[in-house]
């Protein structure tokens, strides 16, 4: 790993982001619509002005928020672990950073609406790494950015509730990776397992660069 330039900064950046997400965690079940709007405002702040914002300068002074679809309750669910998966190991080399490696280490089942879906969790190796679930669905490349979104990441503080056989997944909280805000980043995409057959129509869509 290569130390960033502002180790302060980053360790802000996540500290916040750790915190909003804790906010959320608290808040949501008294109500979930305006704990997600409280959530948004936060990231958009950060976004404009934050030293860590994936944001150029230039994208700084234009930027007026990020787009999202509507809330919907329905594309909260709770998403039931299985921990007998082939433990098999992917590599991104990210040049700012060096070799990325992610293990699948569960599969996560679960349902919206009539619509049964798995996704498989991934632990992202190296000292303290953490637990890492991004995805690709069919609004991808079309109203959403075409590398696919984050939805769980606990070296970000990206984590709504988890207990030992359970994960809450809020896609209405699917955020993009950096390198959809501008090509000056590189980040690890979902692997062909997580593609969903069907739309995400929830969560943050495609950033017009």
């Amino acid at each position: 790993m290569v130390t960033p330039a502002d180790p302060y900064a980053l360790a802000d950046w996540r500290r916040t982001v750790a915190e909003m997400y804790a906010d959320v965690r608290r808040a949501a079940a008294a109500d979930q619509m305006r704990a997600w709007e409280t959530f948004r405002a936060r990231r958009d702040a950060l976004f404009k002005s934050h030293p860590q914002t994936p944001l150029t300068s230039e994208q700084r002074a234009h930027f007026t928020g990020l787009d999202y679809y509507a809330y919907d309750p329905a594309w909260r669910v709770t998403g039931a672990l299985d921990r007998n998966v082939e433990q098999e190991t992917f590599s991104v080399d990210l040049p700012a950073e060096g070799l990325l490696r992610y293990t699948r280490v569960a599969c996560v089942r679960f349902r919206v609406g009539d619509l049964p879906a798995q996704l498989s969790l991934f632990w992202v190796e190296g000292y303290g790494g953490g637990l890492f679930l991004p995805l690709r669905d069919a609004t991808a490349g079309l109203e959403t950015y075409g590398g696919g979104r984050y939805v769980y990441d606990t070296i970000k503080g990206a984590d709504l509730g988890a207990g030992v056989d359970e994960l809450v997944l809020d896609f209405n909280y699917a955020y993009n990776p950096s390198c959809a805000y501008n090509d000056a980043w590189m980040c690890p995409l979902s692997p062909r397992e997580n593609w969903l057959p069907f739309a995400v129509t929830a969560g943050e869509k495609a950033f017009t660069k």
